[in-house]
């Protein structure tokens, strides 16, 4: 079976083409489309080995979702690659009705309408870029992947917000997300043969989103964000968590349509941005660190100090760990970021090998020193990859 996944954000879509059948699924192509609704969008389309697939500028005009899908469209229809069987999505937020993956049917779309209510930022892309695609694709199956159900098992004492019930009642409570990545964390981790299972371990996705996740048994029990992937730790252009009141005294400066400004700006204008006055790029702010930038330093610290906490909180709740593993774009490439959240913790049993620490690598690999009597780990987080795993599983049971 040919699977296509698309996991699409506010600006961009990417995409990959899946070939399942013996073993686990195999990526034979991917592309990006990005900076959707700016002045200039770029295209990216490569098979498996690198080779670059794409024939058109690599700068062009995409205005809206629906012209990045024509793009992604045209290129996976091109004479000689392989049809497409499925077709898979990552969503965000499912709401509260919809709680497992499944193939999206004109219920699922009535009720990942009524979860925009929960993710005005992120679910109304999607909606649009499925309702395109299964219009371009309607001989096939499309699916859709939440980034929650992972965060299923969570115990109610984690899941539930002190408020009052009837909001409660509403689908108020503790969600969490990045639930793809830690999944094909947990998957890849009791694939190693090299590496005993961790059967107590932390996740600290790190990205331009971030959030970091306590498993048991490779189980969730607990995360830092919470009912929209707005909480949580400092991110690049989110706050993570904040004083209530502090929110409240937002609304009252603000002019006009408070909730739509409040709104972005704890979405868009927050976290790393704010702090460092710089664009979203942890390289160019560590860079500015290196040159004396005191806005910048300050910003790694007040990132680096918030995810330490989080490792560490969870570190206590679970008794002990027997890893910590990083992964996103900082967890996997950024070794001054990994150093400085684990430095400390030494007396929690956690120590980094430098060495190890600033070797490149995109594989999974360890970094803990011999003394540690926790693992630290970097594993890739395969999103699209374990979306292609559950379509492959949805579709063989239909």
């Amino acid at each position: 079976m040919h699977i296509l996944v698309i996991n699409s954000g506010s600006s961009s879509i990417k995409f990959s083409l899946f070939q399942t059948g013996e073993g686990e699924p195999r990526s034979l192509f991917e592309g990006e489309v990005a900076g959707i609704g700016g002045e200039k969008a770029t295209f990216k389309f490569r098979d498996a080995d690198g080779r670059n697939l794409n024939d058109a500028n690599a700068e062009i005009k995409v205005g809206t979702p629906v012209d990045a899908i024509g793009l992604v469209v045209n290129a996976v229809s091109k004479p000689g690659l392989p049809k497409v069987e499925a077709v898979g999505y990552r969503v965000v937020h499912p709401g509260a009705r919809l709680d497992r993956h499944q193939r999206i049917t004109e219920a699922v779309l009535n009720d990942l309408q009524e979860a925009v209510v929960f993710a005005p930022l992120h679910d109304p892309a999607v909606i649009v870029v499925i309702k395109e695609m299964m219009s371009k694709f309607p001989d096939v199956h499309h699916y859709a992947c939440f980034d929650t159900v992972f965060h299923q098992t969570m115990p109610e004492a984690a899941t539930t917000y002190p408020v009052p019930l009837k909001y409660r009642e509403q689908g108020v409570r503790r969600y969490g997300f990045h639930g793809l990545s830690c999944e094909s964390i947990v998957r890849q981790l009791q694939a190693e043969k090299k590496t005993p299972f961790p059967k107590r371990m932390v996740i600290a996705h790190l990205g331009s989103g971030c959030s970091v996740t306590a498993v048991v048994d490779g189980r969730s029990v607990d995360t830092t964000m919470g009912l929209t992937p707005t909480g949580g730790v400092v991110m690049g252009t989110r706050p993570g968590d904040l004083d209530p009141g502090l929110v409240l005294y937002l609304l009252r400066q603000m002019q006009g349509n408070q909730v739509d400004a409040l709104e972005k700006m704890l979405n868009h204008d927050s976290g790393m941005v704010a702090l460092s006055g710089m664009p979203n790029d942890m390289k160019a702010v560590r860079e500015a660190v290196a040159r004396g930038d005191a806005r910048a330093n300050l910003a790694v610290e007040i990132f680096t100090r918030s995810v330490k906490k989080a490792v560490g909180s969870f570190i206590a709740l679970m008794g002990g760990v027997d890893a910590v593993v990083f992964a996103g774009g900082i967890g996997e490439h950024d070794a001054k970021s990994r150093e400085e959240i684990l430095n400390g913790l030494e007396g929690l049993g956690v120590s980094i090998n430098s060495e190890l620490n600033s070797a490149k690598g995109d594989a999974l690999r360890r970094l803990s020193a011999s003394q540690s009597q926790t693992a630290v780990l970097v594993v890739p987080a395969k999103e699209d990859w374990m979306i292609a795993v559950h379509v492959e599983h949805m579709a063989r049971s239909n």
